[in-house]
């Protein structure tokens, strides 16, 4: 039992580390040997836990995203403007985790199998959700129109944490919440 115990101690330390490092120094200064010598580890107690640095970094966003889920236990209660809303306080809320994920959207995306396919995974999840939600809206409505719908407004929300992430005048949370009044 102290072994286990031991473990998850060290899990958290290396989350722990990877949140601070995001956030003081990006993806570029968040580097294994950075976060093993925050955590007080050696690399080897860190390859028991994770695979590589990228998913240490990914649970750590995924961390921050399920922090603003409006419906975490998914059971259909969400609404488009909760998600809309969650997806705002994720970017307001978490910028420097926000950059995280966009850059690694981006260039893990398009150069690392295993991210691409959880990123295309956890799109078509929140697609699903925001499908979902707008159906619960208004059952009647074309499954097919909602579904392309939905694409444009994360296509939408997307660009516009590109945008916000670029530019510091720009009022991501205004801009976002307009999508749905």
């Amino acid at each position: 039992m102290g072994r286990n115990q031991s473990g998850i101690r060290t899990r958290e330390r290396i989350i722990d580390a990877t949140r601070s490092l995001l956030a003081e120094s990006g993806l570029e200064g968040t580097t294994l040997a950075a976060i093993c010598d925050r955590a007080a580890i050696r690399a080897g107690s860190f390859y028991n836990l994770f695979n590589s640095k990228d998913e240490a970094v990914l649970l750590v966003v995924r961390q921050a995203i399920d922090a603003v889920d409006p419906d975490p236990a998914h059971v259909g209660t969400d609404t488009v403007a909760d998600l809309v809303n969650a997806y705002i306080k994720f970017v307001t809320g978490e910028p420097a985790i926000a950059r995280i994920y966009l850059q690694v959207a981006v260039n893990g995306g398009m150069s690392d199998q295993t991210i691409h396919d959880r990123l295309i995974a956890h799109h078509q999840r929140r697609l699903e959700r925001f499908r979902d939600a707008a159906m619960r809206a208004n059952p009647q409505a074309d499954p097919d129109q909602v579904t392309r719908e939905t694409e444009i407004l994360l296509a939408t929300l997307h660009g516009l944490a590109f945008r916000s992430l670029l530019d510091d005048e720009f009022d991501f949370a205004g801009t976002a919440a307009g999508l749905i009044s």
